[in-house]
């Protein structure tokens, strides 16, 4: 029997245990084939009553159990994670279309977070503090009680694991609600690892279904928090129904991410640096390097080394062979890339390499010349393009690279490092990253953006996640009941 064991799953969604779904079957779709894997089971509005009123009490007594013992779930978890690393990454490359070192990158950082949330159960929740009166005064975190996390389907493990561990581990109960393209590996996996775990029955629900799952989530009065991650557009519908129901609500959203290119640079070793950040997982990644800000001196020769470095990428059946792309998720979102290839062309860009498809596998493209009216360059692709813009001088990069709605991530290659800094400081971003592409997270560091990338909240680091996933409460306490002139 395999761990993630199909005749558990099939069929059923996650309330602490396995059970049939209130909406019909989800086909499990290997994109790269069009094979079906296996059906799940699909949520409804009545399933999420159902497991938030299985977490009320669920999570009070969890806030209640000792630090160790929620510590040692997460603990368990990080090791399961590694235990059955390679089937789990055999998911990841199915299920969702990538790679092998993407498919790994996903389960080895699954497994960080566990680690890492578990030391958040032992960390001081409190502080003392000064006060006017003869009193003990003092803040306290509590848990928000339960937290809805609403993930996507590009990196459906991390993007769903980077709140589940820390909100659970800090005493919350989760109901998760997966991407339904890839609910095996950003869902059932989460479910299962927690269950061999021995988290408590009733903490974790995973419930993949359509907005109207997502929408019971938020205005569910059990549910305190919201952890989005997904698009610009879906995440302004989430925080406009959060607000009205005065929830809390951290959107991790879209990007543009622009990456600046200094004269100076090794142009060969700066296309390696850019075509990664464009190209990895096709393009399908929130902080893919969008927009290529080059030096009008190196230009031209950036873009034909970019363009040959993408005409050199093997595109195909990630679980097939040694490839570098695999397929777009579907139809819907390969037919998108190509309409902002195309428009982008017809608004002046020139097409220096890809720009064609063979069903879902979309070539690695580049688009040189790029007008600032470009929808491939002004729109956020999510898929492998390139667009190259050229700078005379470093007023004209920080206004190319500060032009947009999106601020998640920013890159910056040159050979002078505090040029670089003094580039970054005035270009508004949620992450800067100077010598290197847009790509980059790890367990350990806040992450988010400004302006269409997100609310400003942060997920990840200790300091941040206790921000996320806690209520803080002030109390005070003396000895002898105060006389009050009434």
């Amino acid at each position: 029997m395999t761990f993630l064991n199909e005749s558990a799953w099939t069929s059923s969604v996650f309330l602490g245990e396995w059970s049939p779904g209130s909406g019909e079957d989800l086909p499990v779709v290997e994109p790269a084939t069009g094979h079906e894997l296996g059906r799940l089971g699909s949520a409804t509005p009545d399933d999420v009553r159902r497991a938030t009123a299985r977490a009320v009490d669920a999570q009070r007594a969890w806030a209640a159990a000792g630090y160790q013992e929620r510590a040692a779930v997460l603990r368990r978890a990080g090791a399961l994670w590694e235990e059955h690393a390679a089937e789990i990454q055999d998911w990841i490359i199915r299920e969702s279309g990538g790679i092998s070192a993407k498919a790994q990158l996903e389960v080895h950082t699954a497994a960080q977070e566990c680690y890492e949330a578990a030391s958040l159960a032992s960390h001081p929740v409190g502080e003392v503090l000064r006060s006017e009166q003869p009193r003990l005064s003092y803040s306290e975190r509590v848990p928000a009680g339960v937290v809805g996390v609403i993930a996507p389907f590009n990196f459906p493990l991390i993007l769903a694991i980077r709140s589940v561990a820390p909100a659970l581990a800090l005493g919350n109960a989760v109901v998760l609600k997966p991407d339904p393209r890839t609910a095996v590996c950003g869902g059932v996996a989460i479910a299962r690892v927690f269950e061999e775990a021995g988290l408590p029955a009733g903490l974790l629900s995973v419930l993949p279904g359509g907005a109207d799952v997502g929408e019971a989530i938020i205005v569910d009065p059990v549910v305190r928090v919201i952890a989005f991650t997904g698009s610009t557009r879906a995440g302004r519908a989430v925080g406009r129904l959060a607000g009205e129901h005065l929830k809390r609500a951290h959107l991790e959203l879209g990007g543009n991410s622009a990456l600046i290119v200094t004269a100076d640079v090794d142009v060969e070793r700066a296309v390696s640096v850019g075509a990664f950040g464009s190209f990895m997982h096709q393009g399908q990644i929130c902080m893919a390097t969008g927009r290529h800000v080059v030096d009008r001196r190196i230009a031209d020769d950036y873009a034909a080394a970019l363009a040959e470095h993408a005409d050199r990428l093997a595109v195909g059946d990630p679980a097939g062979g040694r490839v570098a792309l695999g397929p777009i998720i579907d139809a819907g979102q390969r037919d998108r890339v190509h309409r902002l290839v195309t428009g982008s062309v017809e608004a002046g860009a020139r097409l220096a390499a890809g720009g064609t498809y063979e069903g879902l596998f979309y070539r690695p493209t580049v688009l040189a010349d790029v007008p600032e009216t470009a929808p491939a360059y002004r729109q956020e692709v999510f898929g492998p393009v390139a667009p190259v813009i050229a700078f005379d001088s470093d007023d004209e990069a920080i206004a190319l690279a500060a032009d947009s709605e999106y601020g998640l991530s920013l890159g910056i290659l040159s050979r002078d490092g505090l040029r670089a800094l003094e580039l970054a400081r005035r270009v508004p971003s949620g992450a800067v990253h100077i010598n290197d592409q847009t790509v980059s997270d790890e367990a350990v560091i806040p992450f988010g953006g400004v302006g269409g990338s997100g609310n400003g909240s942060r997920m990840g680091g200790i300091t941040h996640n206790l921000d996320a996933y806690t209520e803080t409460r002030w109390v005070t306490a003396q000895s002898e009941l105060p006389a009050y002139p009434f």
